[in-house]
């Protein structure tokens, strides 16, 4: 029978609760979940959980188990990983640390078996057959496509970053100790099965990963067995460990992750510098020098409630803000995500050739979920006065090869316009469609330059409604 998992409302222990058994029905076609949409593809991951029920009931609040019968999901989620697929990606080059890491739990302490350099897949096959070693794949949605599909619609759905590892565990072995992680966690239990226990939080929505120590967790709040087709959920901070039961086959399970650093406390740092920027150059009290020699001695109380006054101050500015200037955030997330889901060489993405628009003509925003619009501060070092400025940033041209790999060098891929631009700019964001000559701007040739300069972004539906690319986009 199907169970989710369901923490007690008065804080008891509480195992897993069987809900209402509901018949999961796969989907037609080569994918049982809904890849037409980000929307479809998330109620379709966590189906027969509705999506409101999880946001209302589950997300950030408590752990969700979704065990399925259903033998054709189960055979689509062993296609997304498997152990024997390890043979191939090694040979194209995969490095120890960067790639792969290989590691043991040992009498509760994280044992790393990394070897120096290249991965050779003897050797690891060797690690995982005889020392038990549990292999961690890194970010595999850079060489598998299927799930390359998936979280690329995922982050458009959650609008956040969404980063994957594949955990491979031999029979009767452990690869972690207990811990807890800075993201919202979803399982798919790919091959074999997987022991899990989770405990409560020792710290709620945490913001960093942490190893805890059996003796200060206490006893598991849920236990259970994940089996391939099963789902799980936890909020970040739910501490938690998994072995492979003995006697059985290995266990590969995929974790997707999202939500890292994409707190209140973390939109608030981004937008705050921009708000106090803003307010400085209206009101002379911020600009005035702080005391002599304040930064020599302790915080005085003076100027503690000189900086209370402020935080006043800008919070009744907040409230008649119309534009609030992020300073990283949607920029970062536009940078590093995965670019749209293609097959082939990309052509859907980049059609040659198509004619530029005119003033006649019917344009549209396409790929409208890569493509965010933000306010700034101009970022020009040659301009001091250091004006607003409307940013579009789109992740068309970003690396599948580079996501979530951290150092890796990413670039920003994106116009800046005018501030008087952004009425227009959100007229072509609003609508499904917009004609050239009504975009609201002084001339014709404003409008005219806004529209042939946004490449790969916008379309040209032309005077005869026939559909064009403005310009090639090439592919990296």
């Amino acid at each position: 029978m199907p169970k989710k998992v369901k923490p007690a409302g008065d804080g008891k222990e509480e195992g897993p609760v069987p809900c209402k058994q509901v018949k999961l029905e796969a989907a037609g076609g080569p994918s049982p979940l809904n890849l037409d949409s980000p929307s479809g593809l998330f109620e379709s991951l966590i189906s027969p959980v509705k999506t409101e029920t999880f946001f209302k009931e589950f997300w950030e609040q408590k752990p969700l188990l979704i065990q399925r019968d259903d033998p054709v999901l189960a055979t689509y989620y062993r296609s997304l990983f498997r152990l024997s697929d390890l043979k191939s990606l090694c040979s194209r080059g995969m490095y120890y640390g960067r790639d792969v890491n290989v590691c043991r739990c040992v009498n509760g302490k994280k044992k790393v078996l990394n070897k120096d350099g290249k991965v050779h897949f003897l050797q690891l096959r060797k690690d995982f057959d005889q020392k038990r070693a549990t292999i961690q794949f890194h970010q595999p949605q850079r060489f598998k496509d299927e799930l390359w599909r998936i979280q690329e619609k995922l982050e458009c759905y959650f609008g956040s970053l969404v980063g994957s590892n594949v955990y491979i565990t031999p029979a009767d072995s452990q690869g972690l100790p207990p811990h807890y992680d800075d993201v919202e966690v979803f399982i798919l239990q790919l091959e074999g099965e997987k022991h899990w226990r989770l405990y409560h939080p020792t710290v709620p929505l945490a913001r960093e990963y942490s190893l805890e120590a059996e003796d200060r967790i206490g006893r598991p709040a849920h236990e259970f067995t994940l089996k391939p087709g099963d789902l799980l959920y936890f909020p970040r901070g739910t501490v938690h460990q998994a072995d492979t039961p003995s006697g059985l086959a290995h266990s590969t399970h995929v974790t997707i992750s999202t939500y890292q650093s994409s707190s209140w406390g973390d939109f608030l740092l981004d937008t705050i510098s921009g708000l106090v920027f803003d307010t400085a150059k209206a009101d002379v009290e911020l600009r005035a020098g702080i005391p002599r020699q304040l930064l020599l001695v302790e915080t005085t109380a003076v100027a503690t409630r000189k900086l209370s006054g402020f935080l006043r101050m800008l919070a009744d500015r907040l409230e008649g803000t119309r534009e609030l200037l992020s300073a990283d955030m949607k920029k970062d997330f536009a940078m590093n995500r995965l670019p749209p889901y293609y097959v082939g060489d990309g052509a859907e993405l980049s059609t040659p050739g198509g004619q530029l628009p005119g003033l006649d003509s019917t344009v549209r925003l396409q790929f409208r979920d890569h493509v965010v619009l933000t306010v700034g501060p101009d970022q020009d070092p040659s301009d001091e006065t250091r004006e607003k400025m409307v940013y579009i940033y789109h992740s068309l041209k970003n690396r599948r090869d580079t996501h979530m790999m951290g150092n890796e060098e990413t670039e920003a891929h994106g116009l800046r316009f005018p501030l008087s631009h952004i009425d227009a700019l959100k007229q072509i964001w609003n609508s499904s469609a917009i004609s050239v000559k009504d975009l609201k701007l002084t001339t014709d040739e404003e409008k005219q330059s806004l529209v042939t300069s946004w490449p790969c972004v916008l379309t040209n539906r032309g005077t005869q409604k026939k559909e064009q690319q403005i310009t090639k986009c090439p592919r990296r």
